[in-house]
């Protein structure tokens, strides 16, 4: 994609927030931060501006976008909620859930954006910023992480400008996101858990008060984060490493010497998610185009089996 100027960085306030919001009207990409990773805009209702998101990233068309939207409310006109959907979206939203719920036909999205898919995923997000630009910009904002696609997701306005300066309008700077794992994606009728993620499978399912089967189906997936290999560094990756190998740059996870960094030296899962992203990162520049990287196991449990998903994708065969 052509652009006319370089890519802006743009301040989080008020007029910063309203020159993003025209650039969107213009058809034009925003980077926004929300408390996942930062994300991608483009006005979902715009043909032309849902192609340039799938063109930016190098994005495979059969893969559908995430819908954000500034409340239930506004929800309510793009997809029809079941008792359930009604419970999880009370409990969890503003918050890092994604819901894949029926279209209505009335909708108005573009295609692209569902992939052909009867159904569309939608969230709403909790970041100020993010919900400052979508009240701003006054419509629904498809979103995919702000990245090249199958590469490491950006939790910081550096990240976006490294993979996608020059070929979106701008990023709006609203500095590390807290999260840092996207949004956890469930369907419903029966429910699924389509892509574990930053609010624990245990949370939903209390609320449920059900199980969530597991289900992935790259071949046509119903929302992002289910192809087999995604969120990849560079470098090679072997997961489960007690120690390192000669050449290896290890990641750690709880005490362990000499890695050269670690996810959370005292093993909390809230803090390796929100340095995930970020450390494979900085472990690729070490390692080199050419290098390896190895990380310590992580349990698998809470945040555990999103930081595992991501880490099983990023270290599949490409």
């Amino acid at each position: 994609m052509k652009q006319a100027n370089a890519t802006r960085l743009i301040a989080p306030d008020a007029a910063g927030l309203a020159e993003a919001a025209a650039l969107l009207r213009a058809g034009e990409l925003v980077a926004l931060p929300t408390e996942t990773v930062y994300g991608l805009a483009g006005d979902a209702r715009n043909d032309r501006a849902v192609a340039r998101i799938f063109e930016a990233k190098g994005r495979p068309h059969f893969n559908p976008l995430i819908v954000h939207l500034p409340d239930l409310a506004q929800a309510h006109a793009f997809a029809r909620f079941s008792p359930d959907a009604e419970r999880l979206a009370d409990a969890f939203w503003p918050g890092p859930l994604t819901l894949v719920l029926p279209l209505r036909k009335d909708a108005g999205l573009s295609p692209l954006v569902t992939a052909g898919n009867d159904s569309v995923a939608i969230r709403v997000p909790a970041h100020p910023v993010a919900q400052g630009l979508l009240r701003a910009f006054g419509g629904p904002l498809a979103a995919p992480s702000a990245n090249p696609s199958g590469k490491v997701s950006p939790t910081r306005a550096a990240h976006v400008l490294a993979g996608l300066g020059g070929r979106i309008g701008a990023v709006v700077d609203g500095g590390p996101c807290a999260v840092g794992l996207e949004s956890s994606i469930v369907a419903l009728d029966p429910p699924r858990l389509l892509r574990p993620g930053g609010l624990p499978a245990e949370a939903i399912e209390a609320c449920l008060g059900a199980h969530l089967a597991q289900e992935s189906d790259p071949a046509k997936p119903l929302s992002p984060g289910q192809l087999a290999s995604h969120y990849a560094p560079a470098a090679g990756l072997r997961l489960h490493a007690e120690a390192p190998r000669s050449g290896e740059v290890w990641i750690g996870f709880g005490p362990c010497p000499g890695a050269a960094l670690n996810l959370s030296p005292s093993g909390d899962l809230v803090e390796a998610a929100a340095a995930l992203f970020h450390a494979l990162r900085e472990a690729d520049v070490q390692a080199g185009p050419d290098g390896q990287i190895a990380i310590a196991p992580i349990p698998e449990r809470g945040l555990g089996r999103a930081i595992n998903d991501r880490l099983r994708r990023a270290a599949a065969p490409r």
